[in-house]
């Protein structure tokens, strides 16, 4: 795809205007030079890359993409310079960054100089970032080397062409060096999209639309609606509430919805983000940003199909969980967390692989992120991966919702060196949504009529409504004053009174 097609593919008709400045110099040796003026005649361009803004579904954008068929889109000094320009200049502007990498890397003529150029282009989209400011990316075929190992691979939210060829080093390169072809199939969009590295895999006719809704959601700063007023916490209910072994009976209903029926029915602007960035998936976690009605947000939380499907999630999961924290604390965006799991993985893998860590991780990163949170127990809440995605500025439990150390049939292992105490042992324990509510550890309660399983939709409707009332009210709140009772939360819990 050329960089015009990307163009008329992601931006409104007759909404492109240039920001590139001519690059009038050529360079001294006669065969680059003979190179660059071939390019500039096939082209039409006077170098690899173009910059630019333009509208979005009526959103101003700004734009920055490699044209391949100059010099196989390779980076010299002019197209870094270019590039940074661009990021700066969307910077100062306040707007939104949309990439659009299809090169070789860095052009081997300039050598080592061309080389570092990939130092300041990676700084300036840093300082985009830390501005607040999203930073979408569209890997075209090809994607390698150093443009790669720099702004490709930056993205808040990252998607890429089909068949895509994408690697940091080129099948030639590697062929040449070690004396045989790359394996098939690894450097190609779809098996990145597997592994956690990019978020989709999509065909540039869905360009327009698909960074549109991003958009919606990432560059809303969080805003909620204006005047919402303070959800009151529900210290009575309408009925009598079951028993502790009655809600995890209900919890564990295979009809019950759990969060992708959630983000399916009741959210709008949904955009699913895939796995850790960083070369690790997994399905036991969703990652998505969404909007709750007027509140945007990113959510992160357990999928409970995918528990019964494939097992439970393990460390991976948690990164991928994190990988949400950051971009919610770089947009400053609400984060909504949900925990719905039996637990996470106990396994040999799961030791090796640094669950313990991760819990401990998301807890200290969640206990001080600066984004407004909600959390929503949605259904079962056992262990340490429940645990990790609890704290928040508020909890809202579903009825049947439950948390607990352990599973009650593994409290009752460890207490009586049989399961059969399972029900007693979750009484004793507190571990009801109504427990919750009277320890402080839960603020707001969402009720099942009888249970969420019978009453989907409205069930998940319901939830949606408080989900986004509670949004409102974080982000209308001083920040400093809200991160500060956060704190306070949870250093008083189980305490008297406080004290």
């Amino acid at each position: 795809m050329k960089s015009a097609e990307f163009l008329d593919a992601l931006v409104d008709p007759g909404s492109w205007r240039s920001w590139d400045e001519p690059v009038t110099e050529l360079p001294q040796d006669p065969e680059y030079r003979a190179a660059v003026l071939r390019a500039r005649e096939r082209t039409g361009l006077d170098e690899s890359v173009v910059t630019g803004e333009g509208t979005v579904h009526g959103s101003r954008v700004a734009v920055v993409a490699c044209e391949f068929g100059f010099l196989a889109g390779s980076i010299g000094v002019a197209a870094g310079e270019r590039l940074v320009r661009a990021v700066e200049r969307a910077t100062r502007e306040r707007l939104p960054l949309v990439a659009s990498p299809a090169s070789g890397g860095t052009r081997m003529q300039e050598g080592t100089i061309a080389f570092l150029q990939m130092v300041k282009v990676a700084a300036a989209v840093t300082d985009h970032k830390a501005e607040a400011l999203p930073y979408l990316v569209y890997l075209r075929h090809p994607t390698t080397g150093g443009v790669l190992a720099s702004w490709g691979s930056l993205g808040h939210v990252t998607a890429a062409e089909p068949g895509a060829l994408i690697g940091f080093l080129g099948p030639r390169v590697y062929e040449a060096l070690n004396g045989e072809p790359f394996p098939p199939g690894v450097q190609t969009a779809e098996n990145l999209l597997a592994h956690g590295l990019v978020d989709a895999v999509l065909e540039p006719a869905r360009l327009a639309e698909v960074t549109a809704r991003a958009l919606r959601v990432l560059g809303s700063g969080g805003r909620g609606p204006e005047g919402a007023a303070s959800p009151a916490a529900l210290p009575a209910t309408r009925r009598e509430a079951p028993p502790a072994a009655e809600s995890i009976r209900r919890s564990r209903r295979a009809g019950r919805p759990g969060l992708r029926a959630l983000l399916d029915l009741a959210a709008q602007d949904l955009t699913p983000l895939s796995g850790t960035a960083a070369g690790e998936r997994d399905r036991g976690l969703v990652l998505a940003l969404a909007r709750f009605g007027a509140a945007s947000c990113v959510v992160v939380g357990h999928d409970r199909e995918a528990h019964s499907e494939r097992g439970p999630f393990g460390p991976a999961g948690l990164r991928e969980a994190r990988r949400g924290l950051r971009i919610a604390a770089e947009l400053r965006l609400p984060l909504v967390t949900v925990v719905d799991t039996p637990g996470a993985a106990l396994s040999p893998a799961a030791e090796q692989g640094g669950l313990a860590g991760e819990i401990a991780r998301c807890l200290a990163e969640l206990t001080t992120l600066p984004s407004p949170t909600v959390c929503l127990l949605l259904g079962e809440g056992a262990g340490g991966g429940a645990l990790a995605l609890l704290p928040a500025d508020r909890v809202v439990a579903a009825r049947h919702a439950w948390l607990s150390p352990l599973p009650p049939e593994g409290a009752s292992a460890i207490l009586y060196r049989t399961t059969g105490y399972a029900a007693e042992v979750a009484d004793r324990q507190g571990v009801r949504s109504q427990d919750l509510l009277a320890a402080g550890i839960a603020d707001r309660l969402v009720e099942e009529e009888p249970d969420a399983a019978d009453e989907p939709a409205a069930f998940l409707a319901a939830v949606a409504g408080a989900l986004e009332e509670e949004l409102a009210v974080l982000t209308a709140q001083d920040p400093g004053l809200r991160m500060a009772a956060r704190r306070a939360r949870y250093r008083r819990l189980g305490l008297q009174d406080g004290v």
